[in-house]
């Protein structure tokens, strides 16, 4: 077919279209639905990887959090690893003292209601009140790496700990539920029921989660062990010398084995990871949502595919007599097919571009709604919803247009 004849016949198919816009909408709804669902799904998981790398850059190419369990992205954990013994503040001073490659090392208590599955720590100011609290203790190497900001105030310091003073650095959406006045550094807030003084007030991480509040309240470590001498989960925060994060892992790993007792012939028991690992972990699960979507989708466009078919075999038989006409002038087989191909794909392509349009929308209204999330329609997904959609009405459009090609134009002529 040549340009003009395809433009022709891409006229007649809007044409036909227009005329039955009801029944061509809900013969590619399932068009519609699959390459929506392409288009929102991908440009979200677009948006929170976005996130996800920008939280974890901040972390900071040289650091390395180390637990006795994998807590970052990752499914149910094994009965060895819950009776792991928990890491220890002794564990964090000989790696300080014994890796040379490694320059600030940071112990950080959880509190002992972290883990209990019931969140039973809160804050009050007042008449003002804050529940499900991040409390923990650290030192001021918790500040060391940079990645943290005083919006008020400073940070505690090692002499502060060792003396056990009752002062508190607090998160930043903690100052604004107690203090939403301004600063509220020199009062004195109740911590379960014990009372400190506010010293500093940390900023929210530039790159925080959707939805996520800096509910942080940090005590000195060694007040924290006062308050809770039964806490004894430990998180070890480990910042390496520029460039030598690698080299300081190994360091570290071999002082932990060493301080843990474990056999050269068994495995770590203990877990750490850097930013740009967990980052990894966190892609390797989207990659698995990917593919469920794509699952999904493909269901919604073999339901669009089978309508496009059934509604094309309609047409072949409404315009039976319109097929006899244009064999009896001439028409070759190939025009006929060339004819309700072209419809197929038309109709198909709408449904692909109207799919594309919702799941902008969707992309829109989510940036709209959390506008922390940077969402946007990748190149690709849009590229591929459409190429999608154009090609189910190919293969499904085969069959009908086949069907057209074939009719005997006496009978088709005689048809009523």
């Amino acid at each position: 077919m040549s340009g003009s004849e395809i433009v022709s016949a891409a006229r007649m198919a809007l044409a036909t279209i227009l005329e039955h816009k009801m029944r061509s909408f809900l013969t590619v709804l399932g068009v519609i639905i699959g390459t929506g669902t392409v288009i929102a799904v991908s440009s979200l998981i677009t948006g929170v990887d976005a996130v996800v790398a920008n939280f974890m850059a901040s972390l900071g190419p040289d650091t390395a959090i180390l637990f006795k369990f994998n807590i970052g992205f990752r499914g149910a954990m094994t009965p060895e690893e819950w009776k792991r013994k928990p890491l220890t503040w002794e564990n964090a001073q000989a790696i300080k003292e014994r890796c040379p490659s490694v320059i600030h090392v940071s112990a950080f208590l959880f509190s002992p209601n972290t883990f209990s599955g019931r969140s039973q720590d809160r804050v009050r100011y007042k008449g003002e009140e804050v529940y499900r609290i991040q409390l923990g203790g650290t030192d001021e190497s918790y500040v060391a790496g940079g990645a943290e900001r005083m919006i008020y105030g400073r940070f505690f310091t090692d002499d502060e700990s060792r003396r056990r003073r009752p002062v508190v650095v607090i998160g930043e959406d903690v100052q604004k539920g107690l203090f939403p006045t301004g600063d509220p550094v020199g009062k004195w807030i109740d911590v379960n029921g014990r009372f400190f003084e506010v010293i500093g007030v940390m900023a929210r991480p530039t790159a925080s989660p959707p939805g996520h509040e800096d509910l942080r309240v940090l005590l000195p470590y060694f007040t924290m062990r006062k308050m809770f001498p039964q806490a004894k989960e430990h998180m070890i925060i480990v910042v390496a010398e520029k460039g030598k994060l690698t080299k300081a892992l190994d360091e570290v790993r071999a002082v932990l084995r060493q301080e843990r007792r474990v056999p050269y012939n068994k495995p770590d028991d203990f877990w750490m990871s850097t930013g740009q690992q967990m980052l990894e972990d966190f892609r390797n699960i989207t990659s698995t949502v990917a593919v469920v979507m794509v699952v999904l989708s493909s269901i919604g466009l073999l339901v669009g595919g089978i309508g496009v078919m059934n509604i094309m075999l309609v047409s072949v038989t409404e315009r039976t007599r319109e097929i006899g006409i244009r064999k009896a002038i001439g028409a070759k087989r190939t025009d006929i097919v060339a004819q309700f191909l072209t419809e197929a794909v038309v109709l198909t392509g709408l449904g692909g571009l109207l799919g594309m349009s919702f799941g902008w929308f969707v992309s829109t209204v989510a940036r709209l709604a959390f506008p922390i999330l940077p969402t946007a329609v990748p190149l690709w997904a849009a590229a591929t919803g459409v190429l999608v959609s154009v090609g189910v009405g190919l293969f499904f459009g085969i069959w009908p247009a086949a069907k057209a090609a074939r009719l005997d134009p006496v009978v088709a002529l005689r048809y009523e």
